[in-house]
């Protein structure tokens, strides 16, 4: 990469965030936005919100447009705050993994784990560290997109671990009873379930009453 567009994206990148930061604690200074259109527009993104700011006054614009504009931009650009400039994120995560830890003492894994930031993947999101210290990130991080909705957060959570566990053990966890099939985590109806292929496929369980569910249902 040529040092002028390593500093072309260090300073865009520096720019999203203020303005990010001025839209998220309502203190949005115009001016950043313009700046950072015109950034935008010098190495040829030619958006309609971008084109916009640049042709205006933008002491002429109301507020409540030019924060409309700039979330119009930040969209345009695919910008991401991540877990740092959005921490509820990480939050829903926590809440997430408490829920699908309520799953895992039927695989023997009976201490709580902890959400790890990783750090060495890019973009960074985050894995599971295991009280015995083993790492689960098989298949990739949980992206802090992922953590915008909290079934999406406890179903992308489940699909790691339980992915991460099969590739560490290579013990396929967990299992329907009545068709001794390994069931995977999905997303259904907004809720988070483990769903089993057999007989056309069925809800097992929500993600979190695993134990409950095959207190009900004897093995095959």
């Amino acid at each position: 990469m040529s040092n002028a567009m390593a500093e072309y994206e260090a300073d865009t990148e520096r720019l999203m965030r203020r303005v990010y930061l001025g839209v998220r604690e309502d203190r949005l200074d115009p001016q950043d936005v313009v700046a950072l259109a015109c950034e935008l527009l010098d190495w040829f993104h030619w958006t309609e919100a971008i084109l916009e700011v640049v042709e205006r006054n933008p002491a002429e614009v109301p507020r409540a447009e030019m924060t409309a504009l700039t979330r119009r931009i930040l969209d345009d650009v695919g910008f991401d705050p991540g877990f740092d400039l959005a921490p509820e994120r990480l939050e829903t995560l926590r809440a997430a993994l408490r829920v699908v830890a309520r799953d895992l003492p039927t695989r023997g894994i009976e201490r709580e784990p902890e959400i790890e930031i990783l750090e060495d993947w890019f973009p960074v999101g985050a894995g599971v560290r295991l009280a015995d210290g083993e790492r689960l990130d098989w298949g990739g991080p949980v992206l802090p997109n992922m953590c915008d909705d909290p079934a999406m957060a406890v179903t992308s959570l489940a699909i790691l671990i339980q992915e991460s566990l099969l590739e560490w053990s290579w013990q396929v966890w967990p299992v329907c009873p009545r068709h001794d099939l390994g069931v995977h985590g999905s997303e259904r109806d907004g809720a988070a379930v483990w769903w089993c292929a057999g007989d056309g496929g069925h809800i097992l369980a929500p993600v979190g009453e695993l134990a409950r569910a095959r207190g009900r249902r004897g093995p095959k």
